[in-house]
């Protein structure tokens, strides 16, 4: 070793005796060839000794486990990587200094990596900081959560210390002072765990596309399925409102027009039907359905078939609105306590899911795992651990066919990792609760142990808990629901170890526990994918390609299109039930509601992607229904 380095190593393992939480540090170990490769835990050399030879990492956390260090470690292992963390970590730094904490940012080493780290003045436990890193996980990819997420073990190179490839760890923003003089608190970690929800919460808001199921109930209307709660503070205090009376807030929000929308987008919310708002007609918010405004003088009284037209439509639009994510959580005073247990009990089913190996490889064991994590995705999004979720909307959100889906939730069933709580009837689909070996509370303050240092939720942090598991589940059935991982073409294997793989390279290891798949299989998998030209294998794992060859490889593999062509039949095949379903609940209607069936010659009522209203006669042959001429007339509109 060079004096200069020498001299270099004396420097930073002074600084690692003062930074150390531990009274010793791990040491990198030499493989067989002679290169410098992980940190075993057995491997450690006491602080108060003179320094390794080889590069070392000091614990985030004392010997109790509470973190008196938070690193945030970035990796740069592929070329263009360093910009990316860079970025991160500057974003990161920026948003610890605003809650209050002295972040100093160092380069890790030649390939461009960054830690981010605070100094703690207080012990902090593991329940404040687990939560805080898999936020700061969701919004920045290229984070590892290793270190930081273990607190028995987890590690990180100091400032000053030595980097397996060459160099040293250095310092590029920030002041050594505030990590060998610590002032973190524990209200500043909250406040970055806070500042870090915001962040989530406005990205997951950005995504477009609907965030809840609609269907339709057993009278064809729309409505966000779920059970049933009590109307939020807000819904309450406007269906008991006078919209006569001019509000404090009309020339905002206009009139009774305004009294109605909040109490249907309440109703939608809290998984109401229309039945259960037509039961209240009498309420004062409801005076816009009864009574339409003139230029000058009192409110005029609606006939019966306008009060009937005006409700149907505004419901349509409230139940609309709400699904797709427009109407602000804070209109409900239960979302962020719904929104933290259903966040916790997700969490525990996919852990349990990730630690169970060879469930998820062999068989139907790879679309059995796509099914649940598209049940997990629903049930957070309906907020509730029990969703209703027809084979075909399943199949399609895993991107497998219905008769695997169907197939694929009686395994899962067997195996108890969901409860069939309702059978399927008519137009409604199956009811399915996610079990885990939990159990969701209803009061999550009374129901938890009160540990000291519990975490204890903001709205704004209980909500994040839930969208970042969303953002995460989302951007892996998306990965993995491709038509290039059909049957036909590289498999759902395929796709799941795909979607499992990021742009920061996995090691064969991290691979296999993450899929659950021996390495030999995987192995085999993993040459498939880059082969392919999905993945590209490095020196420190596997990882996607920078150009996405999805749709090329489905182009080569003769299997483009297929998923949409398998949208396009089951809309047909959903459409066809929804009309035979509406012609036999015309046949008990009375004689006035018959009469309200379109004209046969009426073929508009099939653009909607939801259909609504009465229908035309349905195709009879002999006094039976003719399903084929049925097809034929929904496949001509």
């Amino acid at each position: 070793m060079r004096a200069s380095d020498t001299r270099a190593s004396v420097g930073a393992w002074r600084l690692t005796r003062q930074l150390s939480p531990r009274r010793q540090v791990r040491v990198a170990a030499t493989d067989a060839d002679g290169t410098l490769n992980a940190y075993p835990p057995h491997l450690v050399r006491a602080v108060d000794g003179p320094a390794p030879d080889a590069p070392w990492a000091i614990y985030l956390t004392d010997e109790r486990h509470d973190y008196r260090l938070l690193a945030f470690d970035f990796d740069a292992k592929t070329d263009g990587a360093a910009t990316a963390a860079h970025e991160a970590a500057t974003q990161l730094a920026h948003v610890a200094k605003a809650a209050g904490l002295d972040p100093v940012i160092c380069q890790s080493g030649p390939s461009g990596g960054r830690h981010v780290w605070c100094a703690l003045a207080e012990a902090i436990p593991a329940q404040l900081v687990r939560p805080l890193a898999r936020l700061a996980k969701a919004l920045w990819p290229q984070l590892d959560l290793s270190p930081i997420n273990n607190p028995a073990t987890g590690c990180v190179r100091p400032p000053g210390a030595p980097h397996r490839e060459g160099g040293r760890s250095t310092v590029l923003h920030g002041d050594l002072d505030a990590l060998t003089s610590p002032r973190g608190t524990a209200a500043q970690v909250a406040e970055l765990h806070a500042l870090l929800a915001a962040r989530v919460n406005t990205a997951a808001d950005a995504i477009t596309g609907p965030t809840a199921a609609v269907d339709l109930d057993s009278r064809r209307h729309p409505w966000i399925p779920g059970p049933k709660r009590q109307l939020s503070s807000a819904a309450r205090v406007a269906l008991l409102t006078d919209a006569t009376v001019p509000q404090l807030d009309a020339e905002r929000d206009g009139s009774a027009s305004a009294v109605l929308w909040r109490v249907l987008t309440g109703a939608a919310a809290a998984h109401w039907q229309l039945d259960d708002v037509q039961a209240l007609l009498d309420a004062p918010g409801l005076e816009h359905v009864r009574t339409r405004r003139r230029p000058s003088g009192p409110r005029v009284a609606r006939s019966k078939d306008e009060r009937h037209a005006v409700l149907h439509r505004q419901w349509q639009r409230a139940v609309a609105h709400v699904a797709a994510g427009r109407r602000p959580a804070g209109d409900d005073p239960t979302f962020p306590t719904r929104a933290a247990a259903i966040a916790e009990h997700i969490e525990h089913v996919q852990a349990r899911a990730d630690a169970s190996p060879g469930r998820w490889s062999a068989g139907g064991g790879p679309a059995d795992r796509r099914v649940l994590d598209v049940l997990c995705l629903l049930a957070l999004e309906a907020v509730t651990a029990t969703v209703e979720a027809d084979i075909r909307r399943v199949a399609l959100l895993a991107g497998v066919g219905r008769e695997t889906a169907r197939t694929a939730l009686l395994r899962l069933s067997g195996d108890g990792w969901i409860i069939r709580t309702k059978a399927a009837e008519g137009p409604n689909a199956a009811h399915w609760k996610i079990e885990g070996e939990a159990v969701i509370h209803t009061d999550i303050a009374t129901a938890r142990s009160q540990v000291a240092h519990a975490a204890r939720h903001t709205p704004a942090t209980a909500t994040a808990a839930r969208n970042a598991l969303l953002l995460h589940l989302r951007d892996r059935t998306t990965a993995a629901t491709h038509d290039a991982f059909t049957p036909a073409a590289l498999g759902f294997h395929a796709g799941n170890v795909y979607a499992r793989c990021t742009t920061t390279p996995a090691t064969l290891d991290e691979l296999s526990w993450r899929t659950g798949t021996d390495a030999r299989e995987l192995h085999a998998i993993l040459h498939g994918l880059v082969a392919a030209g999905l993945l590209e294998g490095t020196r420190d794992g596997w990882r996607r390609a920078d150009e996405d060859r999805r749709d090329q490889v489905a182009e080569i593999c003769g299997t483009a299109g297929l998923l949409a062509t398998r949208a396009a039949a089951y809309a047909t095949e959903r459409e066809l039930w929804a009309w035979w379903q509406a012609e036999l609940a015309w046949m008990h209607q009375t004689k006035a509601e018959r009469e309200q069936r379109p004209d046969p010659t009426q073929l508009a009522l099939f653009t909607a992607p939801l259909p609504h209203g009465p229908r035309r006669k349905h195709p009879r042959r002999r006094g039976r229904a003719d399903f084929r001429a049925a097809r034929a007339a929904l496949v001509a509109t």
